[in-house]
């Protein structure tokens, strides 16, 4: 037996009528009841503008310069709406979804990206193993390890094998 999710009773803030009428219709659309601000409501839908101190959490639709727990595009379906109060109503924080753009280039000048080995070897260097000590603790060969020991110095801008470790440790690539 499946459990039915209670309904929420939410209040609606908007200054233009018209608004306020669009948000009702959202929040009804969402399965929750409509009530007044005075009416002690679960979580308010608000479309971000000024309304003043706010009796419960709220979730504003196409605004972000409020400091609501709950912030949703303009646009938000039905589902997402209601996952929001619910989610603010249970004293949880909702934000819209950031930017997927990744940004490579400033990441890997700033913290290089790291093979798993590179990162062993570079921890074997800060543990101060020689080559062919490192070789023996990570069951390669020493012109293996060199092979690494020069791709570190490259990834990290480093002349030698301190400058690496210190670089290392700095954008924490490893612990000692």
């Amino acid at each position: 037996m499946t459990a039915v999710p209670r309904r929420l009773r939410v209040a609606v803030a908007a200054g233009d009528p018209a608004r306020r009428d669009h948000l009702a219709l959202l929040v009804t659309r969402s399965g929750h009841q409509v009530v007044e601000l005075a009416g002690s409501p679960d979580a308010i839908l608000s479309d971000g503008g000024d309304t003043g101190p706010l009796p419960a959490p709220a979730v504003a639709i196409g605004s972000d310069q409020r400091d609501d727990p709950g912030q949703l595009p303009e646009g938000a379906t039905a589902t997402q709406i209601d996952a929001a109060l619910r989610a603010v109503a249970a004293g949880l924080v909702v934000r819209k979804a950031q930017s997927r753009t990744l940004h490579f280039e400033a990441l890997s000048e700033e913290y290089p990206l790291l093979t798993p080995r590179e990162a062993e070897v570079l921890a074997a260097l800060g543990d101060g193993l020689s080559n062919k000590e490192a070789a023996r603790r990570l069951g390669i060969s020493p012109n293996t390890v060199k092979f690494h020991v020069e791709a570190l110095f490259r990834k990290l801008g480093a002349g030698t094998r301190a400058e690496a470790v210190a670089k290392g440790l700095k954008r924490n690539l490893f612990e000692i």
